[in-house]
């Protein structure tokens, strides 16, 4: 069996800001979610058994900023001890 030869095909330069040809945005449509990420909101993702736990999202923020209203507490505690009292 013959090897076929394969041409080189030659590509020409591209200005690193313009979109190569073989990307086709022509049926992209815009994302329908960008509206619920606010700037600077941060998306994780909830193990299954801590999703069950949160109905929604306002649930997640509200016991995380009950956890953290904890955790800030502790740490006033303990930096406005002094050392030998």
């Amino acid at each position: 069996m013959k090897k076929v030869k394969r041409s080189k095909t030659v590509v020409s330069q591209v200005d690193p800001d313009e979109i190569l040809p073989e990307y086709d945005f022509s049926r992209a449509r815009p994302n329908k979610y960008a509206p619920r990420y606010q700037k600077g909101a941060l998306v994780v993702m909830l193990d299954p058994e801590v999703a069950q736990v949160f109905r929604n999202a306002e649930d997640v923020n509200q016991a995380l900023r009950s956890l953290a209203r904890i955790i800030r507490t502790g740490r006033n505690r303990r930096s406005s001890k002094t050392p030998g009292a």
